[in-house]
């Protein structure tokens, strides 16, 4: 599932590729799964013509800024993903949404499993679910006094406060996992148990993974050998660390967690 970094990367490359182009034509396959209160018709008409200003992202969301509103908001759900190609028989399957633009560079939302949304908003980063989000820990990290507040009140597990939007917007599974691994954290642990000298190292590790993901473009290739990003998938009995660490596999929050009780107290 695209995580903050993977959907700050994909903002990058949508803006690198398309950000003060015109929209030429718009088609879009009406899915009433994925358009939220919106036709393919009207998302189509209200993107044609316009030019595309800027590409903006909170958390999972991402969102075109055009000359004019509304402007069209995505979530990438499980599977949702941006293709940028100038052919086009190069239309990926899936699409839900393609977009050409002046010079004939194309831009398509894909999602085979539908777990995406589309909107079309005047504001997307003050209306929900946008608005509803906690902090981007990218562009505006709490502070540790402002965290140290947030987790006092809670008595859930530390993963299933980390994995809540409503406190950190873009930390998913996978990013939830490799932070409490780095910070030496139980996934288990009380979130309002932690001391102050833990609460600091959760953050600075909070902020040092999602920095690294996004510095190297959601690349998994190039994450540190010593993550546990690398070994950390499925449920395979005998799994290690790089380091050579058993790994433990449990359902905190809901989710499939991966850590290490040798490390992680």
């Amino acid at each position: 599932m695209p995580e903050l970094p993977e959907v700050e990367a994909a903002r990058r490359r949508v803006a690198k590729a398309v950000a003060g182009s015109r929209i030429r034509s718009a088609e879009a396959v009406h899915d009433p799964v994925v358009f939220r209160g919106i036709t393919a018709r009207r998302l189509a008409a209200a993107l044609v013509g316009r030019r595309v200003k800027a590409v903006g992202r909170r958390g999972k969301h991402l969102w075109l800024e055009l000359d004019r509103r509304p402007w069209p908001a995505f979530h990438f759900g499980m599977t949702g993903s941006f293709a940028i190609y100038d052919e086009p028989a190069k239309r990926p399957r899936f699409w839900r949404l393609e977009i050409v633009f002046a010079g004939g560079r194309r831009l398509a939302f894909s999602d085979p499993r539908r777990f995406g949304r589309i909107r079309l908003q005047d504001d997307p980063a003050t209306e929900p679910p946008i608005s509803l989000l906690g902090p981007d820990p990218l562009l505006a990290p709490p502070t540790a006094r402002a965290l140290a507040a947030i987790l006092a009140r809670r008595k859930a597990p530390l993963k299933a406060v980390l994995l809540d939007q409503s406190v950190f917007a873009g930390v998913g599974n996978w990013v939830a996992d490799e932070i409490l691994y780095q910070a030496r954290l139980s996934p288990l642990r009380k979130a309002s148990s932690l001391t102050a000298a833990e609460i600091a190292r959760l953050r600075r590790t909070l902020l040092a993974v999602v920095r690294r993901a996004v510095l190297v473009g959601a690349d998994s290739d190039r994450f540190p050998r010593a993550w546990l990003f690398h070994t950390r998938w499925g449920r395979t009995q005998g799994a290690t660390t790089t380091r050579g660490e058993a790994i433990v596999h449990a359902t905190v929050g809901g989710r499939t967690t991966a850590w290490v009780p040798s490390r992680q107290k």
